[in-house]
């Protein structure tokens, strides 16, 4: 009962800003905890214990709640934009009514910070988004993965690296309401 009462309130509130939240990360058990799947985490915690169903047309999973489209594109990170671009068309949403949930390396794990027209700030799959859409004026919420312990292993192969068990507790706690009523 607690997990629906956050579920309708969490959605209640987003429904009055945005139209589309869309998670980035890559399909496939393999990248499942990856830290470039932070999108798709978030989303399946928000929308949790509701499932996400697979929509062909838009080759993305949708679910939808009061006028709020929740989207895992079924591309790879950094090709995500034709998706994003595609389900902005399909259901006649403007760029500042999206919401982007990604990966950030630049922000220490579990920090967030929410953007509207910034660049992509070196991030392929925002890149992609980015072209797809024809602009930079969406908003991004940057989750922090951080980066390895001294910078020693590749920034391309870290964010394909797993999460710890307590990060991945510590994004399962993440209030994506609470930060976005506080930020908005």
């Amino acid at each position: 009962m607690e997990s629906y009462i956050y579920l309708v309130s969490t959605m209640n509130m987003m429904m009055s800003k945005f139209k589309l939240i869309v998670g980035l990360g890559n399909f496939g058990e393999k990248y499942q905890n990856n830290r470039h799947n932070l999108g798709f985490l978030i989303l399946d915690n928000l929308i949790y214990p509701e499932k996400f169903e697979y929509n062909a047309k838009n080759n993305a999973y949708i679910f939808k709640k009061d006028g709020v489209i929740y989207a895992k594109p079924k591309s790879y990170m950094n090709t995500s934009g034709e998706e994003v671009a595609k389900l902005a068309s399909f259901f006649q949403i403007k760029p500042e009514e999206i919401l982007i949930i990604h990966d950030e390396i630049d922000l220490d794990f579990g920090k967030a910070k929410l953007q509207i027209g910034s660049s992509d700030a070196g991030h392929n799959g925002v890149k992609d988004v980015i072209r797809a859409l024809g602009t930079k004026e969406f908003y991004r919420l940057r989750f922090g993965v951080g980066r390895s312990e001294n910078n020693q292993v590749p920034i391309d192969s870290f964010v394909l690296t797993d999460f710890l068990p307590h990060e991945l507790e510590e994004i399962k706690n993440f209030d994506l309401n609470q930060y976005l009523n506080s930020h908005l």
